[in-house]
């Protein structure tokens, strides 16, 4: 049987669609774990100008749970007032965040599932990417974190929670790995920034050793 060209314009959106929940539900899946089996995440909301730079970068990430590959795309923007990411399967758009420092807002594809939640990927980027000393400030009671050369860990009562490895000392260049021990995920990130960081300084290696959803 042959269709017509409206017909096969259907079958298109119905395949990018099936691709798109495909996608969705296969890095939910390797993100998230039932809140019973779990503590709460931590919770972390820094301000966007506690970053102390403006950079415009896109991402390639790779999520690694239990032997499975999964992939997605992103286009982040920080500037002192606004945190911005849009997430890509498929080249459309599953999911975006905007943050100001005192509200998130977020909006995701209806397909997505409820366990992809705005605050930890908000917190992941920002255990990943703002300075130690921002993160230490806003961290509860019994919370550590501490970076030894290109390492970051994050600590609850001296358990390791997350590990964080870097290619180069600027945390938004080149690839992180990100290894998440409560949630048993391991999170790849590769980076490439669209402008120079506007205001941006990389970090000197004394800023990096210590006197771094979940």
């Amino acid at each position: 049987m042959q269709l017509n060209s409206p017909a096969r314009r259907n079958w298109r959106r119905i395949g990018l669609r099936a691709c798109v929940l495909l996608a969705v539900l296969a890095l939910a899946a390797c993100t998230t774990t039932p809140a019973s089996q779990v503590p709460a995440r931590l919770g972390l909301k820094l301000t966007p100008a506690s970053l102390g730079a403006n950079i415009s970068l896109q991402q390639h990430l790779t999520v690694e749970r239990n032997g499975r590959i999964d992939q997605l795309d992103a286009a982040v923007e920080i500037d002192q007032q606004q945190f911005n990411m849009v997430g890509l399967a498929f080249g459309q758009r599953v999911l975006s965040l905007q943050y100001d420092g005192q509200t998130l807002q977020s909006w995701r594809h209806p397909m997505l599932p409820s366990q992809v939640r705005a605050e930890d990927v908000l917190e992941d980027t920002q255990l990943t990417l703002w300075p130690l000393a921002a993160i230490r400030q806003a961290l509860p009671a019994g919370w550590t974190i501490e970076q030894q050369g290109l390492q970051r860990t994050l600590r609850l009562q001296g358990e390791p929670v997350m590990v964080i490895n870097y290619s180069t000392l600027t945390p938004w260049d080149g690839k992180v790995e990100l290894n998440n021990l409560r949630y048993h995920y391991r999170l790849t990130i590769e980076s490439v920034s669209d402008t120079a960081a506007d205001g941006a300084v990389s970090p000197s290696p004394a800023s990096i050793v210590p006197a771094a959803a979940p």
